[in-house]
């Protein structure tokens, strides 16, 4: 069963391997102080793509001063359903290129991965849907179509407009997102749920201006130590997060082992896990908090003087069946009420992210766990996400009827925003095949 579509899949696969290498190759870093025409490039060579691939009424989608989309489709067959296929082709900046055991954006194979920025976040989910079409021959069972976004890497801001402008264009029976990964290497997996997402500025005054550090050290508190005890309150002793009243819910069982987890985020020898209770709830399930930026002298300017002003961006995870706004207040009062000493702070509110729980018990979910078991040889499983992806809850919001679905092919040893990101080809050629199964299954 399915034996022509693995056979086509697999004959396709070096021209697969081939357009993700060269998407790789164009920088589309969509953050500010990055060439946007390098963005521009990346959907220009999408656009190319998709036509090679048969698809008509390709164009860019173009919002001003936005990161250009790519739309694309492929007429749904009478009675045939219509799938959106979803990913996106801008990239997180490399970092430090000295981090990095290749270069950044010239693809290398190393043990059976493909290294560079964005082999897996989230270039293969283009060539997956790609090749994925491209199996069928010019005959494929349902509608298609096709949206690319350029700026998911920045937060999606504009991808409601796009939505509201596009939406009877965009309007489909299923939505695959092709922006998330697998339980591990070989172990395909339908990801049901995301945490949320609240970050802030935050800045501690304690002096109009820097005064000397021997003339007023003793009395007078430096900003940096007073911005410490603030940052030393969002956890408790067990490194549980200290913000009240947030929600924490659990999982279905599923639960990386400590050394696991160790080994996918190479931490260091002798480091204490934080918090309590199983390592996937604590990952998908429960609020998370962390100091993402500390905006202070750095040590290569350091005078003896006592420091005025200290910033930090603080950036707080919310479990599934949060309220954003209310954990947004929660964080804000418990910074307010942190602050030592009648110290100043001013908490700046910025990202708003709703959680996400996902059913994956609707028609299509099923049909996309039994195709990716026949296309793996391994049962699918559920997972949840501790990261954030805002844009689910707009394509709900915008196309209610239809049925919502995370997958990819990443998985948690691809590095994705940090240095050597890297890709599974194996399991790359798998989600190829296992999306074809589900776009037949879906037509029958």
């Amino acid at each position: 069963m399915h034996t022509d579509l693995a056979s086509a899949v697999k004959d396709g696969f070096p021209q697969a391997r081939a357009e993700l290498e060269e998407l790789v190759r164009i920088p589309s870093v969509s953050a500010p102080g990055f060439d946007p025409g390098q963005v521009r490039r990346s959907a220009e060579k999408i656009v190319s793509l998709l036509e090679a691939t048969g698809f008509s009424d390709v164009h860019l989608l173009e919002i001003e001063g936005a990161h250009p989309a790519v739309y694309g489709e492929i007429p749904a067959p009478e009675g045939a359903p219509t799938v959106l296929l979803y990913a996106h082709h801008d990239v997180q900046p490399p970092g430090p290129d000295e981090e990095w055991d290749s270069t950044p954006f010239d693809p290398i194979e190393r043990d059976g991965r493909l290294l560079g920025r964005g082999t897996a976040d989230d270039k293969c989910g283009v060539v997956m849907h790609l090749a994925a079409v491209r199996a069928f021959g010019g005959e494929v069972p349902v509608g298609v179509k096709i949206f690319m976004e350029g700026e998911e890497e920045i937060g999606s801001a504009n991808l409601e407009a796009y939505l509201e402008q596009n939406k009877e264009l965009l309007e489909a029976d299923v939505i695959v997102i092709g922006d998330a990964g697998n339980w591990g290497v070989g172990v395909p997996a339908l990801t049901t749920s995301l945490r949320g997402l609240v970050d802030c500025v935050i800045e501690v005054r304690t002096l109009e201006s820097a005064v000397h550090s021997g003339m007023f050290g003793g009395p007078i508190p430096d900003a940096i130590t007073a911005m410490s005890r603030v940052i030393a309150s969002l956890h408790d002793d067990s490194g549980n997060v200290a913000i009240e009243g947030l929600v924490s819910t659990q999982g279905t069982g599923l639960d990386l082992s400590e050394s696991e987890l160790r080994e996918q985020a190479g931490t260091v020898d002798g480091l204490r896990l934080l918090g309590e209770g199983a390592l996937t709830d604590r990952l998908w399930h429960k609020p998370a908090i962390a100091v993402l930026a500390i905006d202070a002298p750095p040590i290569s300017h350091a005078i003896n003087q006592l420091v005025p002003v200290a910033r930090a961006k603080v950036s707080m995870r919310l479990a599934p069946g949060q309220d954003p706004e209310a954990a947004k207040d929660a964080l804000v009062a418990h910074l307010e009420n942190a602050v030592p000493w009648g110290a100043e702070i001013t908490v700046t509110p910025g990202a708003l992210g709703a959680a996400f729980d996902l059913n994956a018990t609707d028609k299509a979910s099923l049909i996309f766990k039994e195709a990716f078991r026949i296309a793996y040889g391994h049962d699918t499983v559920e997972i949840g996400v501790g990261g954030s992806i805002p844009f689910v809850a707009a394509f709900e919001e915008a196309y209610p009827d239809a049925s919502i679905l995370l997958t990819g092919v990443m998985d948690p040893g691809s590095q994705i925003h940090g240095p050597n990101e890297s890709l599974s080809l194996a399991d790359l050629e798998h989600g190829i095949l296992g999306e074809a199964i589900a776009l037949r299954m879906l037509a029958d």
